[in-house]
């Protein structure tokens, strides 16, 4: 069974909530962070990135960043920007990016449920990227950003909070770059009562952004546990927007290359056919929908590429479009072993578009650039159902969720 189980939320007052919202705190730089601060005074950058109030060459993991973070945060409060509901609700959540809806339950899920694997994974987590966020949360004595979390509906969910909020008006309704941002706060008990009922029918959850941020919320449990703790402290839970998986977009997560390992263009096109793959030129760039098949920009120049029937791994894990990357070309041909580390590859979301990569290869940064094709979310799903991991640089989900809208107080 699912556990979710309503908070009391610590959100932006009505006429705030658009000045508040903000992406989430790892998909911008610093840079860019300091600009959406400089945006308003309210924005959740001044909480999610507080180094953006700090000198400019203060380290972001200095403890006076976390206690910056802290202080904007209870001046928030004390402002009346962010608010603290009196009692414990589940809140329904609308994201519509580029005319596609997305609706799901914002609640609080259990670490002990993520412990046990019933929230599944699907990524590694960096220590150091944990322990920013463990270190964020006891600071600020709250979950800070909510988790993405995705299910299979067996149990009519989605029709369920559709019907609801349809026959009743949001809370906030406002557009922040290009997404549409709707929130209901739901009064009703009993409705709330039917939603943890049905989850309950639902037998795992799977994280879909945010691994850092539930492993963190794992940490901070175990931290914060006593020998007095009855485990029903809301250090045990940890906030989460829950989406089902068939309303969840995922785009590709595209490859750079600085360097071909001192090989010319046409030389390093033929090893990539002696390893197995055909090798098409086209006249423009385009997504890729086929498995085992990207899309090369090579100098400016465009070409398909696709793996041969024979060189596909009949392993799931090994035959996933990255791995077959990565172990056919990536690792013998330019030399890359470990994509997590190695300084010579480069990756950019697809929300970029091919655009995106062209304009890298244009700029001599880099000389190639691979369009990959998109994730399904049953991939995701059979591969945390395996307790594996995908590699690297799988997944680009979209919309982010808005940042600030929602805090859950430890």
């Amino acid at each position: 069974m699912a556990i979710v189980r309503p908070f009391a939320a610590i959100r932006p007052a009505e006429d705030k909530a658009k000045d508040v919202c903000a992406p989430p705190y790892d998909v911008v730089k610093r840079d860019e962070a300091k600009e959406i601060a400089l945006r308003s005074e309210a924005s959740y950058m001044h909480i999610a990135r507080a180094e953006v109030d700090l000198d400019e060459g203060i380290d972001p993991y200095d403890q006076k960043v976390y206690d910056k973070a802290r202080d904007n945060l209870q001046s928030f409060i004390s402002k009346g920007i962010l608010k603290q509901e009196e009692r414990p609700k589940l809140y329904i959540y609308e994201e519509v990016f580029e005319g596609r809806p997305q609706m799901g339950i914002v609640a609080c899920v259990s670490v002990e449920e993520y412990d046990k694997a019933i929230i599944k994974k699907h990524e590694f987590t960096r220590k150091d990227k944990e322990d920013d966020r463990v270190r964020h949360f006891m600071t600020c004595g709250a979950n800070t950003e909510p988790v993405m979390l995705t299910y299979m509906d067996t149990a009519n969910i989605k029709e369920y909070i559709k019907e609801y909020a349809a026959s009743n008006k949001p809370t906030y309704d406002f557009e922040y770059d290009g997404v549409i941002h709707r929130l209901w706060v739901i009064e009703d008990d009993k409705v709330s009562d039917e939603i943890v009922k049905r989850f309950e029918d639902i037998d795992y959850l799977y994280v879909a952004d945010g691994h850092h941020r539930s492993a963190a919320a794992s940490r901070v449990a175990k931290e914060m546990r006593t020998k007095d703790s009855t485990g029903d402290e809301e250090f045990n839970y940890f906030m989460a927007t829950i989406y089902p998986h068939d309303e969840m977009y995922i785009m590709e997560y595209n490859r750079l290359l600085k360097d071909l390992k001192g090989m010319e263009a046409e030389e390093f096109l033929s090893a990539v056919k002696e390893a197995g793959f055909e090798v098409s030129p086209i006249e423009m760039g385009r997504r890729v929908s086929e498995p085992q098949t990207y899309v090369f920009n090579l100098e400016g120049r465009w070409y398909e590429v696709k793996a041969r029937k024979e060189i596909i791994p009949e392993d799931f894990l090994d035959a996933l479009d990255a791995n077959v990357l990565q172990n056919k070309i990536l690792h013998p041909i330019l030399g890359i072993q470990d994509p997590r580390t190695d300084k010579r590859i480069d990756f950019i979301g697809g929300i970029h578009g091919i655009e995106g990569v062209a304009k890298k290869v244009e700029s001599k940064e880099f000389t190639l650039g691979i369009i990959m094709r998109p994730v399904k979310m049953e991939e995701i799903m059979n591969i945390a159902d395996l307790n594996e991991v995908m590699p690297p640089k799988s997944t680009w989900f979209e919309p982010k969720l808005g940042s600030g809208l929602f805090l859950h107080k430890l």
